[in-house]
């Protein structure tokens, strides 16, 4: 359903889970974590404005801002207290949302992502990302990228959700998502992260390495680090079901 200039889902019955997509994602990339949790749940699920279904908005060009608007969204719709997981990009804006109203979390669940947005170690440099989108235009660049996030690649069975993905977003959204995250710092907020939180990361990801998942859980004091085998930065989509359910375990419990 449209909430003022974006788009979000909002299925199921029971204690709200608000779940928030990367770079380049939409609401849709979590159609296995929409049917599996709207059984037990009140599932929320933007689409961030430029992104998927909410190409039509205006993108933002911080992490700050991008996690306000979460927070707005979950105001409208007078939601308090909620468990919460971010993917990627939405890893940042999740701790973001949780350094701004870490009190109204119930549980966080930080999947793919790290507490700075420059990588060392990525694929590539942010700006060199930035560089080539700008260079080759969003379809190479759209068609680059995603593959990058699959072992698989562009042959995984779920991939085409990543082409979905894509199909209406902007340069300009593209390259605000990549400026946001290249300027966001959170290593510094993480000692006040007292959420119990689960951090998920597969093997074989490209886009944050160990060290990055690894300074979360050292650093957040209430954290465990669940690693998947043979799996990329799409773990949602590569494992969806012991994905799914080692989070409903901790959600749980």
């Amino acid at each position: 359903m449209k909430n003022k200039d974006i788009y979000i889902d909002d299925i199921g019955k029971g204690y709200p889970f608000v779940f928030i997509h990367g770079y380049l994602g939409s609401s849709e990339m979590w159609r296995y974590q929409k049917e599996f949790f709207s059984k037990t749940c009140r599932v929320i699920v933007p689409a961030l404005p430029g992104f998927g279904e909410s190409y039509k908005s205006k993108s933002l060009s911080s992490i700050n801002g991008m996690a306000k608007k979460v927070i707005e969204t979950l105001d409208q719709k007078k939601i308090e207290k909620f468990n919460l997981i971010g993917h990627s990009m939405g890893g940042m804006i999740v701790q973001e949302i949780t350094k701004l109203v870490g009190n109204r979390v119930n549980k966080l669940i930080c999947f793919a992502t790290g507490s700075i947005g420059e990588i060392p170690g990525r694929f590539e440099t942010i700006d060199e990302t930035r560089e080539k989108l700008k260079k080759d235009g969003t379809a190479i660049s759209f068609s680059r990228v995603p593959k990058k996030w699959f072992v698989k690649g562009d042959q995984d069975k779920n991939y085409f959700l990543c082409s979905n993905a894509v199909k209406n977003v902007s340069l300009e959204t593209a390259d605000n998502a990549l400026l946001a995250m290249k300027n966001w710092r959170g290593r510094e907020n993480l000692e006040y992260i007292k959420n119990a939180t689960l951090i998920i990361w597969g093997d074989k990801d490209t886009s944050y390495n160990f060290e990055q998942v690894d300074t979360l859980n050292k650093n957040i004091k209430n954290s465990r680090l669940e690693i998947f085998k043979d799996c990329s930065h799409n773990v949602h989509l590569e494992q969806s079901d012991k994905f799914n359910q080692i989070i409903k375990d901790f959600i749980s419990s």
